[in-house]
């Protein structure tokens, strides 16, 4: 079942400007792993986060750090998931995310659907 999904867009150059800006904001939205990265990259990654936040229903709380884009063996990337990101996802009975990225003509874009059987909402009396 289908849990949430969500869609994120980036403009490349305004963001790589804010992170050049302000360096400690690039400490606040990406794990060691992620840093470093091409500035396309980096702000798939960030609409990536995004979008699995609109897919967690855009809490409040959640830490950027708290997700990590990883590429699988076969190149694909697949979402990690700690701390208040795992949480939000156990609270909504999420137990996989699907991950789609991509960045060309100065835009970068990400797609997440979160699946799982989801929770059951309580009975109302």
């Amino acid at each position: 079942m289908i849990v949430g999904v969500g869609i994120d867009v980036v403009d490349i150059a305004r963001f790589q400007e804010r992170i050049a800006s302000s360096p400690r904001l690039g400490a606040r939205l990406f794990t060691a792993d992620e840093l470093g990265l091409r500035p396309e990259s980096m702000a798939a990654r960030f609409a990536a986060k995004e979008a699995l936040a609109k897919a967690l229903g855009a809490p409040g709380g959640l830490r950027w750090t708290d997700a990590t884009v990883v590429r699988a063996a076969d190149g694909r990337p697949h979402l990690a998931v700690t701390g208040t990101v795992a949480a939000r996802a156990a609270e909504l009975g999420v137990t996989r995310f699907h991950l789609s990225l991509s960045h060309d003509a100065g835009v970068a874009s990400a797609v997440v659907v979160a699946e799982g059987p989801g929770v059951v909402p309580p009975a109302e009396d």
